[in-house]
């Protein structure tokens, strides 16, 4: 709220470069949030995924949790009225990337009802493909 406060009175003043660093900062305070937002989504997306790995099987709530969190991953990155995305491939992959250790230790409370600890479970999984079908999964047709 300071940052509009500041905004409009720079334009009042006639201070656009002022106003332009403020608005610049305004959209990276965005799209922090939504990246912190995608990241949550891809902390459960990736869970499941270790977990259909390792068990080597599915369950239809797994399956609808992925979905759901694909979903939501796309809905957050998708800019409404531009019709752009926030996050490029890249980007997108960085977060997952980011979200993968929180992810293993979620999943090592799951997989074989906790069975291994976080290190033991990373071992297991091949992180690399497991972010590739993250990322496949997540990617509109028009970002490939």
């Amino acid at each position: 709220m300071e940052e509009l406060l500041e905004l409009k009175k720079l334009i009042l003043k006639g201070d656009n470069q002022g106003a332009l660093l403020i608005v610049e900062e305004l959209e990276e305070m965005g799209k922090q949030d939504i990246i912190k937002t995608i990241r949550s989504y891809g902390i459960i997306l990736l869970l499941h995924l270790i977990k259909q790995q390792v068990e080597n099987r599915t369950t239809r709530s797994w399956d609808v949790s992925i979905r759901n969190s694909v979903r939501e991953i796309q809905r957050e990155n998708k800019r409404r009225k531009a019709g752009v995305y926030y996050l490029s491939k890249e980007e997108l992959l960085e977060t997952l990337e980011e979200a993968y250790l929180n992810a293993i230790d979620d999943a090592s409370l799951e997989v074989k009802e906790g069975r291994y600890q976080p290190e033991e479970l990373q071992q297991l999984v091949n992180q690399e493909e497991i972010l590739n079908r993250a990322l496949a999964l997540i990617m509109p047709l028009d970002l490939v």
